[in-house]
């Protein structure tokens, strides 16, 4: 792998979509320079541009964003030219960040909400020059780049069907085992100090009690150790070497990552129990639009009635009640007659559609090739280039050997934790024990019983797997994930919240519409069946208290960093081997 030579300019230059490789940065020489004289004109973001609030979330207004924030050295041109400019794509005018223009223009939009609100803020106060931000723009596209490279050797199935449920189970126990205890409220324990104790994780110790502002005092600092940490590990492990050298330029983007990303975004914002409603509701509505449903499932269609009928003025009653005095018994039997054909029918067509469904999935199986297992590649192949010489200790072997550890085989999709998380979160063994104990032994039958359809590589396991890549986790789902974790995060495309934080009557207005929209996703009669009751006032209520185990910050800050650290850890497995202090000795000698 060559080095890159250095950029005679300092403007960005538009790269074709290609794999990650290391590229050498001139910060260095941009930060040592004397700063030119200051200029208002050329060097502030024009206030009352940034300031607006962008309702707008189109990708044309999202490209409108990034251009005024991120390309204003391509708007310093005049006529004709300027008006090319600004009529050129996105990725024609910044590198490429992945391979998806879809994504890019999603992770530049938050790329620019954090270059407006913590660079510009004090940079442009020192000079015009925009070479600094463009600079910081290549290394983070490097960076992504990398990211994207180590996410291709990723289990994409086992991370986001076994492990990350199998953390959001273990928050589920542990919510309700603290928050619900057995006891009397005399005898039970701090709900957050049980918490932390069945849910351990050491950026979140000791439990900041407000009696005990040292402990909170405490508990903040671990937090922010914690999260400079992690950002300082993946930063050994994604820059380049020149850049990594750079003293001043690591300080910066672990503060900017650590505290605007990490700090103020995913364990700040992103951790509050009304935003994550939000989010889950804005989910399901993007559901809705997926599945095309133009009706609610808990909308009550009465039927339409003339005018005459809605005032009264017409007799709904008809004329066979009048004239028959047996007419009350023959539209009960009628009535009765009815609905058991509508039974039948409709038991007619879910067997159809049971069958079909197994028809399809024999025929698509046979032709599928089989779950492939991939091996991760060498730790240190986005990491060093050809004259890098790896780090070795005194017995002459490496530090970070290549990552060819062994794996195992692939996982059923049957035996996945995500099934055991929705038991617990739909509390299916309280609810509905003799369901949680059927589906249990259907489970158990399609992985050891005869044929062994659901064991790895079986038809049904096949099958639920290029269901599961071909519906759920295609990268066309990302684009609109950023957009919904943007527009919760950032409405207005701003880190400083567009409105006060919501008070508690707000809070539970936020919470009843998450539930609406949840309860909306079922069908009524499965609904009337899981909740035993057809009053929709009481399955919402329900459904408001199994949102409540994403009640309490303290607690949704354990389950967030928890995930944080099981992506990171699966996208550089290096940290999961080596310290970062190794890590950072390795890289720089």
């Amino acid at each position: 792998m060559t080095q890159n030579p250095v950029r005679a300019s300092v403007h960005l230059e538009p790269r074709p979509k290609a794999p990650a490789t290391p590229d050498t940065s001139s910060l260095a020489a941009i930060a040592s320079a004397t700063p030119p004289p200051l200029s208002h004109e050329s060097s502030h973001v024009q206030k009352s541009d940034l300031k607006k609030a962008h309702v707008d979330t189109s990708d044309n207004a999202t490209a409108t964003f990034i251009r005024r924030v991120l390309c204003q050295n391509h708007q310093h041109h005049v006529g004709n030219e300027k008006d090319r400019a600004a009529a050129r794509p996105i990725n024609e005018l910044l590198p490429p960040l992945t391979s998806s223009n879809d994504v890019d223009l999603q992770l530049y939009a938050f790329i620019a909400i954090i270059i407006k609100d913590f660079v510009y803020s004090w940079y442009s106060k020192i000079t015009p020059d925009q070479g600094f931000v463009d600079e910081v723009i290549q290394i983070i596209a490097h960076c992504s780049r990398a990211l994207e490279q180590r996410l291709r050797n990723v289990d994409i199935e086992a991370l986001v069907l076994d492990e990350i449920p199998q953390l959001l189970e273990a928050h589920i126990v542990a919510y309700r085992t603290a928050h619900y205890p057995l006891h009397p409220d005399p005898m039970a324990p701090e709900p957050l100090q049980l918490y932390h104790a069945l849910h351990p994780h050491p950026a979140l110790s000791p439990v900041p009690i407000p009696e005990d502002p040292a402990a909170v005092l405490e508990q903040e600092t671990n937090e922010i150790a914690y999260r400079q940490l992690l950002v300082q590990g993946a930063l050994a492990v994604l820059l380049p070497t020149e850049d990594l050298e750079n003293a001043c330029l690591r300080t910066l983007i672990v503060e900017v990552i650590g505290e605007t990303v990490v700090g103020n975004g995913i364990g700040g914002k992103g951790s509050q129990s009304w935003l994550i409603w939000e989010g889950i509701r804005k989910m399901g509505e993007y559901v809705h639009r997926r599945l095309g449903r133009t009706e609610r499932g808990f909308e009550v269609n009465e039927p339409t009635k003339s005018r005459l009928e809605h005032f009264g003025l017409l007799s709904t009653t008809p004329m066979d009640d009048i004239t028959r005095p047996n007419s009350r018994t023959s539209i009960h039997i009628g009535s009765a007659v009815s609905k058991i054909a509508w039974r039948v029918v409709y038991l007619a067509f879910v067997a159809f559609v049971t069958l079909r469904f197994i028809v399809v999935a024999l025929v698509t199986s046979s032709s599928l090739p089989p779950r492939s297992l991939k091996t991760c590649p060498p730790s240190r192949k986005s990491s060093y280039s050809e004259k890098d010489q790896p780090p070795s200790d005194h017995s002459g072997e490496p530090f970070i050997r290549p990552q060819q550890r062994p794996l195992q085989s692939k996982q059923p999709i049957l035996s996945m934790k995500s099934w055991s998380c929705i038991s617990h979160l739909l509390e299916l063994d309280s609810r509905m024990p003799w369901l949680s104990g059927f589906l249990s032994f259907v489970q158990w039958m399609a992985i050891t019983g005869p044929g062994k359809v659901g064991n790895t590589n079986g038809t049904l396991d096949k099958y639920l797997s290029h269901t599961l890549l071909t519906n759920l986790l295609t990268p066309t789902n990302l684009p609109p994930f950023l957009l919904t974790i943007r527009t919760t995060l950032f409405p207005n495309n701003t880190l400083a919240p567009s409105l006060p934080a919501p008070s508690p009557s707000e809070i539970t207005a936020i919470k009843f519409s998450c539930a609406t929209t949840l309860l909306s996703l079922l069908p009524r009669s499965v609904a009337n069946i899981y909740f035993a009751t057809a009053d929709v006032k009481e399955q919402k209520r329900e459904v408001e208290e199994v949102l409540d185990v994403f009640g309490d910050e303290y607690c949704n800050k354990h389950l967030i960093y928890g995930i944080l650290e099981c992506v990171v850890v699966r996208l550089m497995p290096e940290l999961g081997d080596v310290g970062i202090r190794e890590l950072m000795e390795g890289r720089l000698g």
